[in-house]
């Protein structure tokens, strides 16, 4: 399985050879166009995998970091993406990507580098699935409070389209979880490669949609998108040790915070939106897997000395 997860960890490398290969020959990949949400939906299904009915039930363990930590992401990633938009003067499809990126759930490839950083593992899968599951009121309202005066926002449709592309193949896999159990163990370290397989095929399908106008959009882009997470990141972790958390809670925090379920972002924008206004999420899928990464490799060299309990909100 060594194998498996060294291809999975190659994730950044894998996105850009697929991005290439995409925009050397669109025509392959843009057909696929229909195949998005039901690709996320194998993404939300493998999440399902890995969660127990306990993890759900850490939530009530430590209510008050979790509230905060939900707001948190919720709070500075919509915002940080309008204001970012704004600032670049992006046209209304690319704000309306930016703000669908910022108001969507924890990504879960959080929980990896939440691991590789030697943060809270636990801390972070409860996020992750708290937000998710917030995301079908969340998302909706947020992209229309920050998009909707630039473009029209389906709140409504949104709704039922996260809910059958997250809710529905979430609950699933939690569901074959508890049937299984023990006997998924074999296949436990082939999920997260299949995951990888169909964020990288979505990558793929959105850039070859887009190869006509990613020309004269890449530089810019590059740069709103890139200072978005960066921004997530660091915000995340200010405001979390403004609050009092330790140096591990605080890590955990700036990770949910600035790493995205950009796959869900990218699927509501082809489904309500557009091709170009999926660019962003596309973008931001390769950038934050880099940059979280980096991160991952740094924390783990230098491990929080303060590990004796979160203070502060972690308290409540």
């Amino acid at each position: 399985m060594n194998a498996v997860v060294l291809a999975t960890r190659l994730f950044p490398l894998w996105a850009i050879l697929v991005s290439l290969l995409a925009l050397w020959h669109p025509e392959g990949f843009a057909p696929w166009r229909p195949a998005i949400p039901w690709l996320l939906g194998v993404v939300m299904f493998g999440m399902g995998l890995t969660l127990t009915p306990a993890d759900f039930a850490r939530a009530l363990r430590r209510p008050g970091l979790l509230v905060f930590g939900v707001v948190l992401q919720y709070m500075l990633m919509p915002m940080l993406a309008w204001l970012i938009a704004q600032g670049f003067e992006l046209p209304p499809a690319l704000l309306a990507g930016m703000v669908l990126v910022g108001t969507a759930p924890g990504g879960t490839a959080s929980n990896v580098i939440c691991y590789l950083a030697r943060a809270d593992v636990a801390l972070s899968i409860t996020l992750t699935t708290a937000s998710t599951l917030l995301s079908v009121l969340v998302t909706p309202a947020l992209t229309w409070l920050y998009a909707g005066r630039s473009v029209p926002v389906p709140a409504l449709a949104m709704l039922f389209t996260i809910a059958k592309i997250v809710l529905l193949p979430v609950a699933a896999g939690v569901l074959v979880h508890q049937l299984l159990g023990r006997r998924l163990d074999p296949f436990q370290a082939i999920f997260p490669l299949v995951s990888v397989l169909a964020i990288l095929v979505i990558i793929a399908i959105i850039v070859a949609l887009d190869a006509g106008r990613l020309g004269q959009l890449r530089l810019v882009l590059l740069v709103a998108v890139g200072l978005h997470n960066v921004s997530g990141l660091a915000a995340g972790y200010l405001f979390a040790r403004l609050s009092g958390v330790d140096v591990r809670t605080a890590r955990t925090l700036a990770i949910e915070v600035g790493m995205q379920n950009s796959g869900l972002a990218v699927a509501l924008a082809v489904k309500h939106f557009s091709a170009l206004a999926a660019l962003p999420g596309a973008i931001f899928s390769v950038w934050h897997n880099l940059t979280g990464s980096l991160l991952a490799a740094l924390w783990s060299r230098s491990p929080a000395a303060d590990r004796a309990g979160a203070q502060g909100v972690e308290k409540n």
